[in-house]
């Protein structure tokens, strides 16, 4: 995929020459967004300020954790999530890598490791369910992600769409979509990819609601997660 030279803070749409007014399902699939997850917010806000509690008393370190993530038309966000990972995540990574070449290939590869040195034994039940994932209901509110649609990415990983950019450029990135449903990371990440461009070439709210309906089974069974 080739892309023009800019800033770090340069949204991707000037790159991808993005410049749509509504991302995919328009304003119906926003109406489903703001309904399902102020509905979750307030389903699930005692598990919500319990796994606060969890979290800022295993290590003292912070509760949320924010990292910058490529959304609709190539707009930068700040993704939410339960914090996972020790506090000096980044330096435990590089410590790694550079000690086990096949964890390196495999980051190489997918961006995750199936043993992560730095997850939290909190961290790791927290993500094996996905409920580090429930702060992203926030992220819906704000409109900078959809309750369904691809997951979202960093630079480095749109960079493995090629082409195929475009497609993930036009919607929101879901809490949950048809890679969770799928296998999530039992799959191969062309899988991902061509999950992902189906699912917007061939939106329905009905495929969403189906989408939703699945993916309780599958977090259930943790199908596919680390």
């Amino acid at each position: 995929m080739k892309s023009a030279t800019r800033s770090a803070d340069t949204p991707l749409s000037s790159t991808h020459e993005m410049h749509l007014a509504f991302p995919t399902g328009g304003v119906s699939k926003r109406a489903f967004d703001i309904t399902v997850a102020m509905i979750a917010l307030v389903v699930f806000l005692p598990l919500f300020l319990m796994i606060m509690a969890l979290v800022k008393f295993t290590d003292g370190g912070a509760v949320f954790y924010g990292h910058k993530r490529v959304g609709h038309n190539g707009r930068y966000f700040k993704c939410l999530k339960f914090r996972t990972m020790v506090v000096n995540g980044d330096e435990v990574l590089r410590r790694h890598l550079h000690a086990n070449p096949e964890a390196a290939e495999e980051w190489r590869l997918t961006r995750k490791l199936k043993n992560d040195p730095r997850v939290t034994a909190v961290g790791a039940v927290l993500r094996k369910l996905s409920l580090d994932e429930l702060p992203q209901l926030i992220n819906i509110l704000r409109g900078e992600m959809s309750i369904v649609g691809p997951r979202p990415v960093v630079d480095e990983e749109l960079t493995l769409y090629d082409s195929f950019a475009v497609y993930y450029l036009r919607t929101r990135p879901g809490l949950t979509g048809l890679w969770q449903i799928s296998g999530r990371n039992d799959v191969s990440y062309e899988s991902r990819i061509a999950f992902d461009t189906h699912y917007v070439q061939n939106w329905s709210l009905m495929q969403d609601m189906a989408i939703i309906v699945k993916t309780i089974p599958a977090v259930c069974m943790s199908r596919g997660s680390y």
